[in-house]
């Protein structure tokens, strides 16, 4: 399976302990050079910087559709537009990514995408998480954007709603 992940993902998934996740679902994410650059390089020591800088299952990639980034980047931010292209050039089977905008131009391009919630939903699917509530409650806590009818529908999703 070829993942591509962006920024979003990673960083909120290392805020909350479990960015172990992602090599354990989909053994290898492939990020863009912009992406890397966003989370080790600007990231500092903040979440997920330390993650992606030693991470043997991340594979950082060079996006070779300049056009396209640039094309992307009209609506989208640098690591969005090289995670979409890279994602199109090595036609992927999933792109993570949280940003709505993001998201709704990866859809229009035909991509499979999941974040980081869809990332705990597959984790307890797969047995690897008891329940996904406690997760949910970290994400908010930590500043990421879920409103109340996504995080029900999570909650639906994973069989702990009312």
């Amino acid at each position: 399976m070829i993942v591509v992940a962006n920024a979003g993902p990673v960083i909120a998934l290392a805020q909350i302990g479990q960015v172990q996740l992602l090599p354990e679902l989909y053994r290898r994410i492939h990020i863009p050079v912009a992406v890397y650059q966003e989370v080790v390089a600007a990231g500092g020591q903040r979440a997920g910087a330390a993650d992606v800088a030693t991470a043997n299952w991340i594979v950082v990639v060079t996006v070779q559709n300049r056009a396209a980034v640039q094309l992307l980047r009209e609506r989208l931010d640098l690591g969005e537009s090289e995670a979409i292209a890279l994602a199109l050039e090595l036609q992927a089977d999933l792109l993570l990514m949280d940003e709505a905008r993001g998201r709704r131009v990866a859809e229009v391009q035909g991509l499979n995408r999941s974040g980081a919630i869809g990332t705990l939903l597959a984790a307890k699917e797969h047995g690897l998480l008891a329940t996904v509530t406690p997760w949910l409650d970290a994400l908010q806590v930590r500043g990421f954007r879920m409103n109340a009818r996504l995080y029900h529908a999570a909650q639906q999703l994973a069989g702990e709603g009312d």
